[in-house]
């Protein structure tokens, strides 16, 4: 039999789409299991606040669908030092609470694993835009933060051509070009820029004159937020070629919408996933998808191993970007 009578789910650090179906799967796979599940409210605030109520079935109808997070999340400096770590564990065993399942990305594992080190069971689940967490495949919200980047740029391509411009699309990603490579690759851009390969801007613009003059109406230059500013690249290649270089940067409309069926059905079995792995006694293990298997990774594990680079996604958009 599991020691395993009661667990406790929080969302952390950036929202991304299909939190909520992750919380849901957690919740109702916890109460298939027989255990009492609690929500904490605003992540790390929240659990070192006390903010902690008791979930059942009908607290997570009608969720599936919604972008965000019904937990809603918060950064949460106290959480970086150690009497803030004690606090949150301290709530969770006076609450006979006996494991947690984090859902957020490196930062939000970061405090999932120092909980590990005090004596909390916890798993934790890779939700992120960005992609950038080792050990899984996929993140979950990073399907969906795709096809909003692609969508976007299929609607410039439409004005970009009719006037005959560049245009310039800021995605985000600090350290990890993800978005930005697999939106530019399935919306056929012309040039992507990410913060695993250097760049020259003297050659992007040589490499868009080069497409004007042999007929191309547009361009479009995919810039991931870590290579450094849009608005200035856009400056730049409009001083060294004679095209419009016009700037959209997407921001948090990224972040948000309704999730694809992808991230949904992630979401769902790494919350699930993560629920059994508590039960039968594992801990301190981030979970992810590898291959169309499901694993749980040492968390100190993932948090200091750097996401492997696809340069042969790279090559190939380079190839097909003539």
């Amino acid at each position: 039999m599991s020691e395993v009578k009661s667990i406790a789910v929080l969302t952390s650090g950036g929202d991304s789409q299909g939190m909520n179906a992750a919380v849901r799967a957690v919740v109702r796979s916890a109460i298939y299991y027989g255990l009492d599940v609690y929500a904490v409210q605003r992540g790390y605030y929240g659990l070192i606040h006390d903010d902690i109520r008791k979930m059942d079935l009908r607290s997570v109808g009608d969720i599936i669908q919604r972008g965000g997070t019904i937990l809603q999340t918060a950064r949460c400096k106290e959480m970086m030092t150690l009497e803030g770590q004690k606090t949150a564990a301290d709530n969770l065993r006076k609450r006979d609470i006996d494991g947690l399942v984090v859902i957020g990305g490196d930062g939000s594992y970061q405090g999932a694993d120092k909980l590990a080190q005090l004596g909390i069971k916890t798993m934790g689940l890779p939700g992120t835009i960005d992609n950038d967490i080792s050990y899984t495949d996929y993140t979950i919200g990073f399907d969906t933060a795709v096809g909003i980047v692609v969508d976007a740029i299929n609607k410039l391509r439409d004005t970009m051509s009719s006037h005959e411009r560049a245009s310039i699309v800021e995605v985000m990603g600090r350290h990890c070009g993800d978005i930005a490579l697999h939106a530019g690759l399935a919306s056929g851009a012309e040039s992507i820029l990410i913060p695993e390969v250097p760049f020259n801007v003297e050659d992007v613009a040589d490499r868009m004159k080069e497409n004007f003059v042999n007929g191309k109406r547009h361009s479009i230059v995919v810039v991931a937020e870590g290579v450094g500013s849009g608005e200035e690249i856009a400056k730049s290649i409009t001083s060294r070629v004679n095209i419009d270089a016009r700037l959209t940067v997407l921001g948090h409309i990224q972040r948000g919408g309704t999730p694809t069926h992808k991230d949904r059905i992630l979401a769902s079995q790494l919350g699930d996933f993560a629920v059994r792995q508590l039960i039968a006694g594992d801990s301190g293990k981030g979970c992810g998808v590898i291959n169309g298997q499901l694993v749980a990774t040492d968390i100190h594990k993932v948090i200091t191993t750097k996401k492997e680079f696809n340069m042969d996604m790279y090559e190939l958009a380079l190839r097909l970007s003539q």
